[in-house]
């Protein structure tokens, strides 16, 4: 599902071939960890929350360096907590059913149709070739925003950007041939503000809605699982959708400055290109109307108990009824095997078993990991020893003050390691921290869930980074100064928002 021109990435933000320093470094600093941590003296844990200390501690290193495949980091997590008798294996391979693995599973086959069947290009190149975008650089540059933005609150980040990268260099492609054939040179300006709007606008899209990126489901479940909170489809996407237009504005009106120096001219043949593409995909295909049907019901019973919990109240019995039959995992299964149901072309189905089962598996294997050892960490105690020892280093360990050093140290971690792993790090210790400091633990842990999305500063940050980063068009210095305004304004929005909506859609 996702492509780089370099290095490959998978899904989850792992980068698949991490440099050799990095992987010698995992693979002698995680056993060295593991062992010490075994021996040194610990009293004040269980001898299970001690011996789970070790293997979380390795876990960590090797999420960090990637020195082996991230899934395989978590599974191996997970079996070395039955070996050394932190639970019996029922309880540590528990999580692994849990109900939002299925969100994972059927949400991620509803976006394998998706992408099959070109619906992501329709879209993209229908908002494109508008009259009101018309041969503006800058609007160009909005309308390619806003589509790779909405495009990622429903499929992979990282297969967002791989789609939007190709189209992004066939316009500027065709820009240069317009400027060249009036003599103009090429700005590099315009390609470096177009590249970097399709990593961050992939970035910030998927937090409009909890399946958009694997770290907003990964936070949901810790909260649902260990602090007892849901937090619906519908009402995230109340929170989800003003951070992503705030920061879309802001990240738009950063990088517009590079299409001033773009002409019109190159756009001319650039909105060619883009009414060529239009005309040839103008016939609806008969599985891209299944796929359509089959996520519109999805998304319908997704929105649906929030509907529900604004008109009845979120106590009412339809509120309760709905919700306890068809959970968010119900609903994407639902979707999913409608694919299988409803007609495709040629006679078959709007899609077959052999490319469903393409999807990110490891998304789905590492959710279960991380979330096995998160559940674990509290079971133990250990989490809540975590948290009493990390309130003496916070400036304020309640209210805004814990809200605010969670979404920074989430975002300040997503830079150096995958957003995933940031989420299963951050997330069950922001929660241990609230619980141990005795206040409400859902703020910081959104914020800690929202900031570990936020990786904007380098190439290794995220996936969506690297990609564009490959084409060539951006200099280093550019995508750290852009991506530093970015974590800084997404940790002010974020925090802000979650302060003044919480309260009203809780």
């Amino acid at each position: 599902m996702e492509r780089a021109d370099t290095v490959k990435y998978s899904e989850d933000g792992g980068d698949e071939s991490p440099s050799n320093m990095r992987i010698r470094v995992g693979y002698v600093l995680a056993p060295l960890l593991f062992v010490v941590m075994l021996l040194l003296p610990l009293p004040a844990l269980s001898p299970e929350a001690h011996r789970l200390a070790a293997i979380m501690s390795a876990v960590v290193v090797l999420w960090i360096t990637e020195a082996i495949p991230m899934p395989v980091t978590a599974m191996l997590g997970a079996s070395a907590c039955v070996i050394l008798r932190v639970a019996p294996a029922k309880d540590v391979f528990a999580p692994f059913a849990d109900p939002l693995m299925f969100l994972f599973i059927g949400s991620f086959i509803l976006a394998r149709a998706i992408m099959l069947h070109g619906l992501d290009r329709r879209l993209a190149f229908g908002v494109l070739s508008l009259r009101w975008v018309g041969a503006s650089p800058t609007r160009i540059l909005l309308a390619f925003g806003a589509v790779t933005a909405f495009i990622s609150a429903w499929i992979s980040n990282t297969a967002t950007t791989a789609m939007m990268f190709a189209i992004g260099l066939a316009i500027l492609s065709f820009m240069k041939e317009g400027e060249r054939s009036e003599g103009r040179t090429p700005t590099p300006h315009y390609a470096t503000a177009l590249m970097l709007m399709t990593s961050f606008a992939a970035s910030i899209g998927g937090l409009a809605t909890p399946i958009g990126t694997p770290p907003n489901v990964i936070g949901l479940g810790f909260m649902r699982r260990l602090a007892g909170v849901e937090f619906p489809f519908f009402k995230w996407m109340m929170l989800g959708v003003p951070v992503v237009l705030v920061m879309f504005a802001v990240l738009f009106l950063t990088l517009r400055g590079g299409a001033r120096g773009a002409t019109s001219s190159g756009s001319d043949a650039t909105r060619e290109l883009l009414a060529e593409q239009r005309r040839i995909t103008v016939k609806w295909t008969t599985a891209e109307v299944s796929t359509v049907i089959a996520f519109g019901a999805t998304v319908f019973l997704w929105i649906l108990p929030g509907i529900l919990a604004l008109t009845f109240g979120d106590t009412s019995p339809q509120y309760k009824a709905l919700t306890a039959r068809i959970p968010e995992g119900v609903a994407a299964l639902i979707g999913a095997s409608l694919l299988f149901l409803l007609p495709g072309n040629d006679g078959k189905r709007a899609i077959a078993w052999s490319e469903a089962v393409k999807i990110d598996w490891g998304i789905v294997l590492l959710y279960g990991g991380g979330f096995a050892l998160g559940v674990m960490s509290f079971q133990t105690g250990l989490a809540e020893a975590l948290g009493r020892g990390l309130i003496g280093f916070l400036p304020s360990s309640t209210g805004t003050g814990l809200l605010v050093a969670s979404t920074l140290m989430a975002a300040m971690l997503s830079e150096v390691t995958s957003n995933t792993a940031s989420a299963n790090m951050v997330v069950p210790v922001v929660i241990s921290i609230a619980k141990a400091a005795g206040a409400d633990p859902l703020e910081p842990a959104l914020g800690a869930t929202l900031g570990a999305s936020l990786g904007f500063m380098l190439p290794v940050s995220t996936p969506c980074n690297a990609i564009v980063y490959g084409s060539g068009y951006i200099p280093l210095a550019k995508m750290m100064r852009y991506g530093i305004v970015l974590d800084v304004v997404g940790v002010i929005v974020i925090v802000t928002a979650i302060k003044l909506l919480v309260p009203l859609i809780r």
